[in-house]
């Protein structure tokens, strides 16, 4: 692939003189009552370039020169804004929707600035937006909107290719997700069940339009989360006609078609399938991993005053042995415990939003489903015994309605959801606990309802120096007593922000927050058949949050915030057999929660940030923030130990260009403070009985997160080329992630000593010779991307 990016590159410059123009087309309308806007300002931000909607709100641009642009836009009697950002191609219409809200009219003429980050008067402090440059041309991520998300403040990343959500000291257990307002429990291939992580991202950066990060401040309509809150807002298919997009990427291979389905109707449709297993097996690595993705969305404007979306995204993953491999140690200790996986998973969710005189309606219908089997045999041998045999669904059916409006100064959201969740588990594993090997062996099937409550209500006072925002919220289910009344899950929340100049402001948050355990830890059951943990009084996790901070604004294109956050954790499960709590375990492949636990567990996630942008820094879009954070769990004795994302220091440095002649050049640099973990017990690991069923190292949980890694950090390059044809686009890139070639070294792997047979110790237990692995992680990654638009 290299040689022929590397012919393109010398061959297409010729054909340069033939580049194309893109077109924009939108409307503009009253976000309070969808009514069309006659006779709007807009201009391309940056430029004198202009066009004004007509009676019935529309607009269109032509001659538009390919790239990343935002419209700027305004009207008498209406707040000016900036749209959310816009990719231009050539030959291409490029479609956007904007809103704009009613204010008062100013009786004298003001030269208004508006700046390029949007306020929240919900959430002043904590949130954070990606726009499609970021999404798109995000170094390292190879297009995975999963990884992107890493480069967000706050957010931990890990060395070891995972896609973990780790946020200011929150597990990757505690974050929701929502794309176009429907709820989505995986955003990763291979998804850890019980977590939110996984290697490689479902989502396909080609809808995206933007990413916004809630890290607290959460809104009232969004609940059972304790970290954060991730909305996804993906664009619209193309109005005026069909197009084609295939990608040829580092891991997988994609085709995107959208265009109209009718004259009100619009579509986006995905597949991508990867070729990873290929690449593995060339380069003999002993895991074969292959995944399937597929996303939609169509968007119909029912009405002048009603508007229908729905999306679906899905998931088919493999998870497969490379039998054939067993050349190194490394190689057969990977193959000796690592199990077969198949998963798939999809949501399918409709939107309907209907506007009135004052303010609108939205219901939000979904479903939700993931299936996950496993399964391991000694020295993956059919004919012996097995040691594990695990199959599991969970399936959630949502309907959501929130209501929008305005009683005199005040603005509105109130709501209630409801839910019909299933989950069904069947479990055979050998496991050693107790001293003595043994097995654990159910099947439950479990269904039970959710319901909640809530509402929010913001005004702006002294001239709009001051802004309060004030919610609530409420959940419970039928799954138990201790869980089935509102009044004892009750989520207030108070925002505050005071502008002291029009640049500077003073920002605050503190909140309530809950979130159910996972549905492996609801639905485990003892060797009785009895819900262990239902038994056990198990209940909601409650999450206390105090946030505040400073926001300056220098220019309109660059923002400063300083931020200090608590997070104070409660009713946390904590796990009888291991003596720790399940937010402080470190996130893994496979299956999070399915054990005996009690919500008796406390937590505590503290620490300060500071973030800076500017999209004009010496012609450089750069985002720069620096987290200190620390992270602690109490133990067995109520000590508070460090939890597996006590990282401590976090720092995320991006930097985009745009050059002449369509190229584009970008870095992104991450250090992540090394991680506590936790050493093996090596004299229950050596006993013959217990290996032989775990096939890998125990972990003494007497010394748990006593030791810790080295800090982690890494440089990633990118550099784009796009060239702009007669009939088609054809972009390429060369992405580099670790270019220095940084290298950390990970808990070491502990392993059977081969060719050594199993001896008995004095006390005439079996044992295996053990030695240790090292596990070093880190090497230069190069991949190249062909992107073909027709």
């Amino acid at each position: 692939m290299t040689r022929i990016i590397a012919f393109m590159f010398l061959l297409l410059p010729a054909m340069e003189a033939m580049t194309q123009t893109g077109t924009i087309r939108g409307r503009v309308y009253d976000d309070n009552t969808n009514e069309g806007l006659p006779f709007v300002n807009l201009v391309i931000d940056g430029t004198n370039i202009g066009s004004t909607t007509d009676l019935d709100g529309n607009f269109s641009f032509t001659g538009v020169e390919p790239g990343f642009l935002r419209l700027r836009v305004s009207a008498v009697g209406y707040e000016t804004r900036l749209s959310s950002e816009i990719m231009v191609n050539a030959n291409r219409t490029a479609n956007i929707d904007i809103g704009l809200v009613e204010k008062q009219i100013e009786l004298e003429a003001v030269e208004v600035t508006v700046s390029q980050f949007e306020r929240s008067d919900e959430s002043p402090v904590s949130l954070r937006r990606l726009g499609i440059q970021e999404i798109e041309r995000s170094p390292g991520a190879n297009r995975d909107i999963s990884r992107v998300i890493q480069g967000l403040p706050g957010v931990a990343s890990t060395p070891a290719f995972r896609n973990d959500v780790i946020v200011r000291g929150g597990g990757p257990a505690e974050n929701s997700f929502f794309m176009d307002g429907v709820e989505i429990p995986n955003i990763n291939h291979f998804a850890t069940q019980g977590a939110s992580g996984g290697p490689v991202g479902i989502l396909n950066t080609d809808f995206i339009r933007e990413v916004e990060m809630y890290s607290s401040a959460f809104p009232a309509s969004r609940g059972n989360a304790m970290s954060s809150v991730f909305e996804f807002r993906q664009i619209n298919g193309n109005s005026d006609r069909l197009n084609v997009q295939a990608t040829l990427g580092a891991s997988d291979l994609a085709f995107t078609a959208d265009g109209p389905i009718t004259e009100n109707t619009t579509f986006i449709a995905s597949a991508r399938r990867s070729y990873l297993q290929y690449l593995f097996r060339v380069v003999g690595l002993p895991f074969l991993p292959t995944y399937n993705g597929f996303q939609f969305k169509t968007s119909t404007r029912l009405s002048d005053n009603s508007t229908l979306n729905i999306v679906g995204v899905g998931a088919i993953d493999l998870f497969d042995l490379n039998l054939d491999l067993d050349d190194t140690p490394e190689q057969r200790y990977i193959l000796d415990f690592l199990q077969v996986n198949e998963q798939w998973n999809y949501t399918l969710g409709a939107v309907y939003r209907r506007f009135r005189t004052n303010g609108r309606e939205t219901w939000v219908l979904s479903r939700n489903m993931l299936r996950n089997s496993a399964y391991k045999y000694p020295d993956n041998n059919e004919s012996f015994p097995r040691l594990l045999d695990y199959a599991s669904d969970e399936i959630e059916n949502k309907l959501r309605y929130e209501r929008q409006f305005s009683l005199g100064e005040y603005r509105f959201n109130v709501g209630a959801g409801t839910e019909y969740a299933r989950y069904r588990n069947d479990t055979f594993q050998r496991v050693f606990q107790n001293n003595q090997p043994a097995v654990i062996e159910y099947e439950t099937s479990l269904d039970f309802f959710k319901w909640s409550l809530f509402g929010q209500a913001t005004r702006r006072l002294f001239d709009d120096r001051l802004t309060l925002s004030m919610g609530i919220r409420s959940d419970a289910n039928s799954y138990s007593s201790q869980m089935s009344n509102l009044l004892d899950q009750l989520s207030p929340r108070l925002s505050a922000s005071y502008k002291l100049r029009d640049d500077f402001f003073l920002n605050f948050n503190t909140g309530r927050y809950f979130q159910l355990p996972a549905y492996t830890t609801l639905g485990f059951r003892g060797v009785d058949g009895t819900l262990v943990n239902r038994e056990n009084r198990l209940t909601y996790i409650s999450s206390d949050h105090i946030v505040g901070g400073i926001e300056w604004l220098p220019d309109r294109r660059s923002i400063l915030t300083l931020e200090g956050f608590y997070k104070l954790y409660n009713n946390y499960p904590f796990s009888v057999n291991d003596s720790v709590a399940l937010g402080s375990l470190s996130a893994d492949f496979g299956i999070v929660g399915d054990e005996v636990v009690t919500s008796t567990a406390e937590g505590r996630a503290y620490g300060a940030e500071v973030y800076y942008r500017n999209q004009d820094l010496f012609n450089w879009n750069v985002i720069l923030s620096y987290t200190w954070v620390r992270s602690d769990f109490t133990d067995y004795e109520g000590n508070f130990v460090p939890s597996a994302w006590d990282n401590r220091h976090l720092v995320n440095l991006t930097g985009l260009r745009r050059l002449p002649r369509n190229w584009e050049i970008g870095f992104k640099w991450r250090y992540t403070g090394g991680a506590p973990f936790t050493p093996y017990d090596k004299e229950l690991s050596s006993r013959r009985e217990a290996w032989d069923v775990m096939r890998m190292g125990y972990l003494d949980y007497s010394r748990f997160n006593r030791e810790r890694l080295s800090a982690f950090h890494q440089l990633d390059v990118r550099i784009d080329k796009q060239f702009f044809l007669n009939n088609f686009s054809l972009m390429l890139y060369l992405d580099v992630q670790n270019v220095y070639n940084f290298k950390t070294r990970q808990r070491p792997n502990l392993t059977r000593a081969e060719n050594e047979p199993p001896f008995v110790d004095d006390d005439g237990v079996e044992r295996y010779e053990l030695k240790e692995l090292e596990n070093e992680i880190g090497s230069v990654l190069p991949s190249v991307g062909i992107i073909i638009m027709l």
